[in-house]
Protein backbone atom coordinates (compact mmCIF):
# COMPACT_ATOMS: atom_id res chain seq x y z
CA UNK A 1 0.00 0.00 0.00
CA UNK A 2 1.15 3.18 -1.30
CA UNK A 3 0.66 6.70 1.11
CA UNK A 4 -1.34 8.32 -1.46
CA UNK A 5 -3.63 4.54 -1.35
CA UNK A 6 -3.21 5.26 2.63
CA UNK A 7 -4.33 8.62 2.40
CA UNK A 8 -7.35 7.43 0.47
CA UNK A 9 -8.46 4.90 2.31
CA UNK A 10 -8.68 6.71 5.66
CA UNK A 11 -10.65 9.82 3.96
CA UNK A 12 -12.69 7.26 2.37
CA UNK A 13 -15.22 6.82 5.73
CA UNK A 14 -17.75 8.13 6.35
CA UNK A 15 -17.04 12.32 7.75
CA UNK A 16 -13.27 11.09 7.51
CA UNK A 17 -11.07 14.38 7.33
CA UNK A 18 -7.80 15.27 7.38
CA UNK A 19 -5.84 17.72 9.62
CA UNK A 20 -2.37 18.52 10.46
CA UNK A 21 -2.16 19.53 14.18
CA UNK A 22 1.53 17.99 15.13
CA UNK A 23 2.87 19.74 11.85
CA UNK A 24 2.14 19.64 7.83
CA UNK A 25 4.47 16.07 8.67
CA UNK A 26 1.97 14.37 10.29
CA UNK A 27 -1.45 13.51 8.78
CA UNK A 28 -4.19 12.27 11.26
CA UNK A 29 -7.24 11.43 10.08
CA UNK A 30 -10.62 12.15 11.91
CA UNK A 31 -14.33 11.22 11.97
CA UNK A 32 -15.99 13.81 13.99
CA UNK A 33 -13.66 15.43 16.12
CA UNK A 34 -12.11 12.00 17.15
CA UNK A 35 -8.74 10.94 15.84
CA UNK A 36 -8.71 6.93 14.66
CA UNK A 37 -5.36 7.02 12.56
CA UNK A 38 -1.74 8.86 12.44
CA UNK A 39 0.44 9.04 10.06
CA UNK A 40 3.95 10.88 8.36
CA UNK A 41 3.20 9.82 5.03
CA UNK A 42 6.02 10.37 3.89
CA UNK A 43 8.28 8.61 6.17
CA UNK A 44 10.13 5.71 5.42
CA UNK A 45 9.05 2.71 6.13
CA UNK A 46 5.22 3.73 5.66
CA UNK A 47 3.78 3.23 9.25
CA UNK A 48 0.32 4.35 10.34
CA UNK A 49 -0.93 4.64 14.57
CA UNK A 50 -4.29 2.82 14.82
CA UNK A 51 -6.65 2.71 17.71
CA UNK A 52 -7.47 -1.08 18.65
CA UNK A 53 -9.25 -3.16 20.79
CA UNK A 54 -7.02 -3.99 23.79
CA UNK A 55 -6.83 -7.33 23.65
CA UNK A 56 -6.73 -7.72 20.20
CA UNK A 57 -4.00 -4.65 20.21
CA UNK A 58 -1.74 -7.65 22.46
CA UNK A 59 -3.09 -10.59 19.74
CA UNK A 60 -1.95 -9.04 16.95
CA UNK A 61 1.27 -7.84 18.84
CA UNK A 62 1.99 -11.21 18.77
CA UNK A 63 0.69 -12.56 15.64
CA UNK A 64 2.41 -10.03 13.39
CA UNK A 65 5.68 -9.47 15.62
CA UNK A 66 8.15 -6.49 14.03
CA UNK A 67 4.94 -5.34 11.58
CA UNK A 68 2.45 -4.19 14.79
CA UNK A 69 4.10 -3.01 17.33
CA UNK A 70 2.71 -0.77 20.85
CA UNK A 71 1.79 2.82 19.33
CA UNK A 72 4.67 5.01 19.14
CA UNK A 73 3.67 7.98 21.13
CA UNK A 74 0.27 7.12 21.65
CA UNK A 75 -1.51 5.12 24.67
CA UNK A 76 0.05 2.01 23.92
CA UNK A 77 -2.97 -0.66 25.77
CA UNK A 78 -5.05 1.30 22.75
CA UNK A 79 -3.34 2.13 19.87
CA UNK A 80 -0.87 -0.28 17.36
CA UNK A 81 1.86 1.04 15.29
CA UNK A 82 1.67 -0.73 12.11
CA UNK A 83 4.49 -1.11 9.63
CA UNK A 84 1.97 -0.31 6.33
CA UNK A 85 4.76 -2.33 3.50
CA UNK A 86 4.88 -5.34 5.57
CA UNK A 87 1.74 -6.94 5.76
CA UNK A 88 -0.70 -7.18 3.36
CA UNK A 89 -3.03 -4.49 1.78
CA UNK A 90 -6.25 -5.94 2.46
CA UNK A 91 -4.90 -6.74 6.18
CA UNK A 92 -4.41 -3.23 6.14
CA UNK A 93 -7.43 -1.91 5.12
CA UNK A 94 -9.07 -3.84 7.52
CA UNK A 95 -7.28 -2.74 10.67
CA UNK A 96 -8.38 1.03 9.17
CA UNK A 97 -11.33 0.12 9.17
CA UNK A 98 -11.33 -1.49 12.69
CA UNK A 99 -9.93 1.62 13.88
CA UNK A 100 -12.59 4.54 12.25
CA UNK A 101 -15.37 1.56 13.73
CA UNK A 102 -14.32 1.76 16.83
CA UNK A 103 -13.63 5.27 17.39
CA UNK A 104 -17.30 5.51 15.67
CA UNK A 105 -18.82 3.05 18.21
CA UNK A 106 -17.59 5.52 21.28
CA UNK A 107 -19.33 8.53 19.81
CA UNK A 108 -22.96 9.69 21.38
CA UNK A 109 -25.29 7.77 19.08
CA UNK A 110 -26.58 11.19 17.56
CA UNK A 111 -23.55 11.51 15.87
CA UNK A 112 -23.52 7.97 15.42
CA UNK A 113 -27.35 8.16 13.88
CA UNK A 114 -25.41 11.49 11.81
CA UNK A 115 -23.10 8.77 10.34
CA UNK A 116 -25.90 5.79 9.53
CA UNK A 117 -23.84 3.95 12.00
CA UNK A 118 -26.44 3.46 15.21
Amino acid sequence: MTPEELRALCLSFNAAVEEFPFGPEASVFKVLGKMFALSSLDARPLTVNLKCDPEDAIRLRREHEGAVRPGWHMNKRHWNTVSVGELPASFVRELVEDSYDLVVAGLPRAERLKLDRP
